[in-house]
């Protein structure tokens, strides 16, 4: 099984996702003259504004949605992995990725909101749906939805499963298969109770483990911090082959790098975009600001607190491509999250070890609850046209035996598995908003050019040429000064905030 898995690895993450992935982040940077960097302050200041509606939830809601997804065992385990079979260069190329794929995030989380959907009272929206609406092509969209259910449903939970299971055998000695039981009860209340009981938990789960984790991982960065700077050099050195010890795995560090980048913080995987649709806000851009800054959240916050702590520690394995050990700080542990939980614990001894365990718990919990929101949105766009309620139950079920099976199984297959899913999500949302970039672009100068008069930006497809945005015509009843025509002067009034051009 293992072989066949990384057989269809090799063909999926072959050299050109890595280079497609980097690319596309590069031409959209170049393209919105790295908007990432220019609206740096403008996100923060939009991640807090908005109400949630009956239809849609806050901004911030719709960002601790996405992060849910985004901050799991990638970063934490991920970031161990990519060290283990790229040297510490990966951690490099995790920045590169999180900081070119911000561009990405922007364009794929603004087109969701500009073809998004109200199903069911609910705002529906994702690569589904602007590859119809946008591409006008319906078999590559129906073909994106049901690669989606599949990654979302069945391969990719495993590996948050897989994580949580073995972080807590380490720490408390407790046995898989009794964490698989308390994950899928545990999953049946959430799951069962709708968008709103997800956003809600996110929302008060996710801020405060990200922030606890960090905080902890920069104290033990500050007690050795005189050992941070020639750990940068190191991470320097080592992702473009200037260091004897892992020179030779060049290649494997911009491949580890970028292959759990993108795991980690999903820029351009086609993810982001469904939660970030569920936002009630006034203009698409607003949106794609907020997700874009949720990209350096999870990999140049998140997944860095945890790559500094390994090399600053030594307590990480580094190993050829065939297999041959180049550098062994913690013998006899698998690569995963036991470096980062043996790293911490010996630093914090009595501590460590438990919080580090407590952590990836709800990470990676939060993460398996963000994949059935996708997944079930995915089937509300089929349902559009075919009606099978029956199969949102099937999803439950089998979001369920995934979570379970990949609590048990080994380390390994779940990693493959979960691969084989981003990397298909990603070969085809990457197309989609490659070729429908441009109506993301038009979106962001009317959204700079609104804000520059003053103005709270409100979206008009027709005045910018885009079709097919149906619910920005006349479904937005439930927004409070939806239509600009109806907008009080004093509420255009209220700038977001003036941007800075």
């Amino acid at each position: 099984m293992n072989e066949l898995v990384g057989a269809i690895n090799g063909v999926i993450w072959s050299p050109a996702l890595i280079f497609l992935c980097l690319g596309v982040g590069l031409y959209f940077s170049l393209r919105s003259r790295f908007l990432q960097l220019r609206h740096i302050k403008h996100m923060i200041t939009l991640m807090f504004q908005g109400r949630p509606t009956d239809a849609g939830v806050s901004s911030f809601q719709a960002l601790t949605m996405t992060l849910a997804g985004r901050v799991g065992t990638g970063n934490i385990a991920g970031v161990a992995t990519a060290i283990t079979f790229g040297g510490p260069g990966a951690l490099f190329w995790m920045w590169m990725v999180a900081f070119l794929g911000a561009s990405s995030a922007f364009v794929e989380s603004t087109l969701g909101q500009v073809y998004k959907e109200k199903i069911n009272g609910e705002y529906r929206g994702g690569p589904a749906f602007y590859i119809e609406k946008g591409l006008g092509v319906k078999w590559y969209a129906w073909l994106f939805a049901v690669v989606t259910i599949f990654s979302c449903g069945l391969l990719m939970p495993g590996v948050q499963a897989n994580s949580i299971g073995a972080s807590l055998e380490i720490a408390f000695g407790l046995d898989p298969n009794v964490t698989a039981a308390l994950l899928a009860v545990l999953l049946s209340f959430i799951i069962f109770g709708g968008v709103k009981r997800i956003a809600s938990f996110s929302s008060m789960v996710v801020p405060f483990m990200a922030l606890g984790y960090i905080i902890v991982a920069c104290v033990i960065i500050a007690i050795n911090i005189t050992e941070l700077p020639g750990v940068i050099l190191l991470i320097w050195k080592s992702a473009f082959g200037f260091e004897a010890g892992f020179g030779a795995i060049l290649g494997q560090a911009i491949m580890w790098g970028v292959k759990r980048g993108v795991y980690s913080n999903e820029a351009a995987q086609g993810t982001g975009p469904h939660a970030s649709s569920a936002a009630a806000v006034s203009h698409p851009v607003k949106q794609g600001l907020v997700q874009a800054f949720s990209v350096y959240i999870d990999t140049l916050f998140v997944c860095s607190a945890t790559g500094f702590m390994l090399l600053i520690t030594g307590l990480y394995n580094v190993q050829g491509v065939d297999g041959a050990a180049l550098y062994t700080g913690i013998a006899g542990v698998a690569a995963g999250p036991g470096y980062v939980q043996t790293a911490m614990e010996s630093m914090m001894p009595g501590f460590g070890n438990y919080f580090v365990a407590i952590a990836l718990f709800f990470f990676a919990f939060t993460t398996i609850i963000a994949y059935y929101y996708i997944a079930e949105t995915n089937i509300a766009y089929i349902n559009r046209k075919i009606h099978r309620p029956w199969l949102t139950f099937l999803l439950k079920l089998c979001l369920m035996a995934s979570t379970v099976y990949g609590t048990v199984r080994t380390a390994d297959l779940a990693w493959g598995l979960g691969d084989i899913g981003v990397g298909m999500m990603a070969w085809l949302n990457i197309i989609a908003i490659v070729l429908l970039h441009k109506k993301a672009f038009v979106s962001l100068k009317d959204y700079e050019t609104q804000n520059a008069q003053g103005l709270d930006p409100q979206f008009d497809p027709v005045r910018l040429g885009i079709k097919n945005a149906d619910y920005w015509l006349g479904e937005r009843k439930d927004e409070p000064a939806a239509n600009p025509g109806q907008t009080t002067s004093v509420v255009r009034e209220q700038s977001a905030g003036k941007l800075s051009n």
